[in-house]
């Protein structure tokens, strides 16, 4: 019988989507001078919904677009899918969140003249990963994504004949098919009804749980954080509360 005292096999690494260390980010000067972020300290699990909330101000947008590459921070670390973005020019930094991230915005960002399905492989093609008809791994994704969220009648139709919630599926869509290892939704239900901001942040569940997918969403609404697994809480460029493995 093993003793209680015996000594104990070291817990396993939880494995990180990103994290964060010491990240500062300030704009403007002397009398204008804003502190954004303070001091940010994240780690965020794989294959997990974390929701980051603030009032407006709070720097939960500045954090993600930190995060995410999309912006530079003044002092600190990011490190994404294990690759620490402060070392990547701004072409290597491109290349890396077209390969590695995936975007998800409050504007749907879907070009009106092409059809739900052109939309949702607009990225691949141009990016030359993958396409309709020379990728039969992406292909299949692709089906099975589309399934999932429900697209599979809408694929031939335009944005301006989709309503917003599947507007948003679309971009959700386009977002998970190369399997990038987190996808930041930025507001993601900002533009939709009750129902359908419901039926996105659903979806957006569906992925984590169903395709393994990493999801981190701002969002300012406590109705749509109750779908995340975890929860981390800005005021004043500042982390004040953490729910969940978010550390």
């Amino acid at each position: 019988m093993t003793s209680l005292t015996s000594p104990q096999p070291p817990a396993p690494a939880v494995a990180l989507a990103a994290s964060a260390r010491g990240l500062t980010k300030s704009f403007g000067r002397g009398d204008t001078l804003v502190h954004a972020l303070r001091g940010v300290d994240l780690d965020l699990p794989a294959g997990r919904f974390t929701a980051i909330m603030g009032p407006s101000g709070s720097g939960k947008s500045t954090l993600m677009h930190c995060l995410a590459g999309l912006d530079q921070p003044t002092d600190g670390s990011v490190t994404v899918a294990g690759q620490a973005l402060d070392g990547l020019d701004d072409d290597a930094l491109t290349r890396f969140r077209r390969d590695h991230v995936g975007f998800v915005f409050q504007a749907f960002n879907l070009l009106p003249m092409l059809s739900a399905e052109q939309n949702i492989w607009l990225p691949t093609e141009l990016a030359g990963i993958g396409g309709r008809d020379r990728d039969a791994t992406l292909r299949r994704r692709f089906d099975g994504i589309v399934e999932t969220l429900g697209l599979t009648a809408r694929l031939s139709h335009r944005p301006a004949e989709l309503s917003g919630g599947q507007q948003q599926r679309v971009a959700i869509a386009r977002a998970l098919l190369s399997a990038p290892a987190i996808v930041f939704a930025d507001e993601p239900t900002g533009n939709l009804d009750s129902s359908s901001s419901a039926e996105v942040l659903s979806l957006l569940r569906q992925s984590v749980r169903e395709l393994g997918q990493t999801v981190v969403m701002v969002t300012h609404e406590n109705e749509a954080a109750t779908y995340a697994d975890d929860v981390i809480v800005l005021a004043d460029g500042r982390i004040t509360e953490r729910r969940g493995e978010a550390s």
